[in-house]
């Protein structure tokens, strides 16, 4: 399963679970309810993943903890706000590079709708071909 398969899995489940819990409760609720839904679909999910960062020739292990990742192939960080800043999407694009991971998503579960509240990123992710 490519990266953008995968994101489509993960928007599906965000959707609905926005759709059934509702904004507004702490980002570790949709933490715990999309990780476990997207286990049950079989995919391969870790929570808060420490990504060391390499940085004048030396390993910190301080770099940033990931929300989730699934697959190991799509980052992702959650949010519970009113709206996602632009230092939501310059973090998620640290992330993507740090990582060396290829696309990640933002997702704003305190949105009013969840379609407002995805933003997806990818770093050196080639087109999908239809």
């Amino acid at each position: 399963m490519d990266e953008n398969e995968i994101g489509t899995k993960i928007i599906g489940f965000a959707v609905r679970i926005h759709r059934e819990l509702g904004p507004g409760l702490f980002e570790s609720v949709y933490e715990a309810v999309l990780a476990d839904s997207l286990g049950q679909a079989k995919l391969r999910v870790e929570r808060q993943v420490v990504i060391p960062i390499a940085y004048d020739g030396r390993m910190f292990d301080e770099g940033f903890r990931a929300d989730l990742i699934v697959e190991r192939k799509v980052i992702l960080e959650l949010k519970c706000a009113q709206c996602v800043a632009p230092v939501h999407r310059k973090q998620m694009l640290t992330y993507l590079r740090l990582s060396g991971l290829r696309l990640g998503y933002v997702l704003n579960f305190g949105a009013v709708t969840m379609r407002d509240g995805i933003v997806r990123l990818a770093n050196r992710l080639p087109s999908s071909r239809c």
